[in-house]
């Protein structure tokens, strides 16, 4: 079977499609049939030895996928083959085929789209975590989405208008914009080309309850002088390449909460409370309330363009390689 290896750290385009030896599962594993495979940001930093996991070489890219169960191992009970399932590997999923611990691979709803399974979880599943477990938005509130036009920014953008909030997208595009208004954004900011502190206090008169960020770099400082008294700001990610230093006397001054977000680890300990999230957004996805936007599709041997169009942050939503 085939695969897209990475053999040492480097850029998207040191990535080779290889010939590999068919999988055969170990106790408590599954073998999916990868039928598609979402890209996400922590894909370009693994490749790169600058993620928080560092799996042996060679390894795959793409931890997000979704597919048919192959095979399954000693001890698996939930799961069977030809069962249609989606997966959080971590890494591994730039394959035709791929083995998972059982305990992190789910049955998909009825009538989902491969497509569509393996742009969840990631995105979606970040970003609900963030809204609701991190920041507890309420109905009412006022949401700024950093990079709204991005994966988990949409995905932000979209729960934002599901539970109640008005929405403020900031994006670095009119294009980009313009996707976030088709989610139901109330207002928008060109951040490329307006002042954003102040076309905040434009349009809020005041400040805003809760910051989603997840681009860092030069636009934390500036979201957090607009917090509202006793907001959130949360801190998901670093897609603009700097980590920010803050003043923490504006932490003091807002009376706000700087609270991080890291839903891998949130899946791992509190494993009931991430399926009851899942569970919430699949009823969401099936009343069409909840819409993933899949912007573009790679082969295997396309996939370093894929990363690289994420990396340059060309992405607006979600990218899929199709094996």
């Amino acid at each position: 079977m085939k695969a897209l290896l990475c053999k040492q750290y480097g850029t998207p385009d040191s990535l080779l499609v290889e010939d590999i030896a068919p999988l055969t599962p170990k106790a408590d594993e599954v073998i999916i049939t990868v039928k598609a495979c979402g890209v996400n940001f922590p894909d370009t930093l693994i490749i790169q030895g600058k993620y928080q996991f560092k799996p042996a070489f060679p390894f795959s890219p793409g931890g997000e996928v979704a597919g048919v169960v192959k095979e399954v191992g000693e001890g698996v009970t939930h799961l069977k083959a030809g069962d249609d399932v989606f997966a959080m590997p971590g890494w591994g999923g730039f394959a035709e085929e791929l083995a998972v611990k059982a305990n992190r691979v789910f049955r998909m709803p009825p009538k989902m789209d491969y497509k569509v399974a393996s742009s969840l979880m990631y995105t979606y599943g970040t970003s609900y975590h963030a809204l609701k477990n991190r920041a507890e938005l309420k109905a009412g509130e006022t949401l700024l989405v950093l990079g709204a036009a991005g994966g988990v920014g949409l995905a932000a953008v979209n729960l934002g208008k599901i539970m109640g909030a008005k929405v403020i997208a900031a994006a670095s595009s009119d294009e980009k914009l313009e996707l976030c208004k088709s989610y139901g954004a109330d207002a928008l900011i060109n951040y490329s080309k307006e002042d954003l502190r102040e076309r905040l206090k434009e349009i809020t008169g005041g400040g805003v309850d809760v910051i989603y960020d997840p681009v860092g770099d030069k636009y934390a400082e500036p979201a957090l002088r607009a917090m509202n008294w006793k907001g959130r700001y949360l801190v998901v990610g670093f897609a603009a390449g700097q980590i920010p230093s803050i003043p923490l006397n504006l932490a003091l001054l807002k009376g706000c909460a700087i609270v991080g977000v890291f839903w891998g680890a949130f899946a791992e300990r509190e494993p009931k409370a991430n399926f009851q999230n899942i569970t919430e957004l699949f009823q969401w996805y099936q009343t069409g309330e909840l819409k993933p936007h899949i912007q573009k599709t790679y082969s295997l041997e396309e996939a370093p363009q894929a990363l690289y169009d994420m990396l340059e942050r060309r992405a607006m939503g979600k990218l899929v390689v199709v094996p």
